[in-house]
């Protein structure tokens, strides 16, 4: 009895091996095949956020950019007249205006790097800085018409644009992305 029943165990055993590898085998197609399905969704998915992304991210450069080229030393002081003002109301008129720009701006940080909103940030900075101190220079009672000459004098004698540095790392990196 025992030969029967080991050889009961082994015919059943050479009979189940082929179902095991076929089982295996389907087992490992089904997962392949899972696993591609998986990818190519993931890859519509990228494909259909950069769709959606790339035209915002685009425009939130297009955005700063031309908040650079408006608070730009030459541009601002165009857009904004110092006629009739004193120097302290036009410091005051030009800081305001600054900040306002930069507060209607502040969401497209969301659409750049970390690197290029420092940069942004810092040529902020830098023209409320250049505002100041040429402010500082001045007399009590001065005309918000010198304050503008001496702001233009000091980008002329630094032959720098403080603006000028973050706009070019920002399409260094737009061109880098797309």
């Amino acid at each position: 009895m025992t030969t029967d029943t080991s050889s009961i165990v082994l015919l059943v055993l050479l009979s189940s091996i082929p179902a095991l590898v076929v089982g295996g085998a389907l087992y490992l197609l089904t997962q392949r095949y899972l696993e591609r399905d998986y990818r190519r969704k993931l890859l519509d998915v990228r494909l259909k956020n950069t769709e959606t992304i790339l035209p915002i991210r685009l425009q939130a450069y297009e955005r700063i950019i031309l908040f650079l080229e408006r608070i730009t030393p030459s541009n601002l002081l165009i857009r904004v007249s110092p006629a009739g003002l004193t120097a302290a109301d036009y410091q005051a008129q030009l800081l305001q205006e600054i900040r306002a720009e930069y507060t209607h701006n502040l969401s497209q940080q969301l659409y750049m790097s970390e690197v290029a909103w420092q940069q942004v940030k810092r040529a902020k900075e830098d023209v409320v800085s250049m505002i100041n101190q040429n402010y500082q220079n001045l007399q009590d009672k001065t005309r918000g018409t010198e304050l503008a000459k001496r702001v233009l004098e000091t980008v002329l004698h630094n032959e720098v644009d403080p603006t000028a540095q973050a706009i070019q790392a920002l399409k260094r990196e737009l061109h880098e992305v797309f």
